[in-house]
């Protein structure tokens, strides 16, 4: 059974970067896409990207596309978010989920992965 952790999380300040990671246990991600999504304090969950298993395609929210990256390396079975030109409002907890798609619509992908995604990683962008 897949099971996925997240990682790379931590306090950053504005304009700073991180890199996020998404590791799989009990199965390998070469079948699956993976989508990254956030929950901040006191608002809905966010989309944020998702690639897809073969990582031609790749999915951006409007509040992140031209700062953010996604890519995958399947031979780590890992997946990494990197995040530049962070923003407070960037400040989230971070969750990765799996689905056989990279969807162009990262909120029907968030509602079909949400009940595997893990413990999440919390990133804080403050001065």
């Amino acid at each position: 059974q897949l099971q996925l952790v997240e990682s790379g999380g931590g306090l950053v300040q504005p304009g700073g970067s991180l890199r996020l990671s998404c590791t799989a246990s009990g199965s390998t991600l070469d079948d699956y896409a993976i989508g990254w999504f956030r929950q901040a304090p006191g608002k809905e969950r966010e989309g944020v990207s998702c690639i897809s298993y073969s990582g031609e395609s790749t999915n951006f929210a409007d509040s992140v596309r031209g700062r953010f990256t996604i890519s995958r390396d399947n031979a780590k079975n890992t997946v990494y978010l990197q995040m530049n030109s962070l923003r407070p409002e960037d400040t989230a907890v971070y969750y990765c989920g799996a689905d056989t798609f990279c969807e162009d619509d990262l909120q029907f992908m968030m509602e079909r992965t949400k009940d595997s995604w893990g413990q999440g990683t919390q990133v804080t962008v403050s001065s």
